[in-house]
């Protein structure tokens, strides 16, 4: 897992949104919204979806992390 989604979820409930939520306000389908839960890769689009939707940059949604490291 290189990314990770924290942020992302930090973001939501600071703004009280529920994960499943996301489906309703963006269009995820559910795979998506569990790439997000596993740390998987997803595309540049779902990440401008997010970046559009919540006025943020991808730096507020996701992280980069070391290989190995947790």
């Amino acid at each position: 897992m290189s990314f990770s989604y924290k942020p992302l979820f930090k973001l939501l409930l600071d703004r009280d949104i529920k994960r499943t939520d996301l489906k309703h306000l963006l269009g995820f389908g559910p795979s998506t919204v569990a790439k997000f839960e596993k740390g998987d890769n997803v595309s540049l689009d779902v990440i401008d979806k997010l970046c559009s939707h919540f006025g943020v940059q991808p730096n507020d949604i996701m992280e980069h992390k070391k290989e190995g490291a947790d």
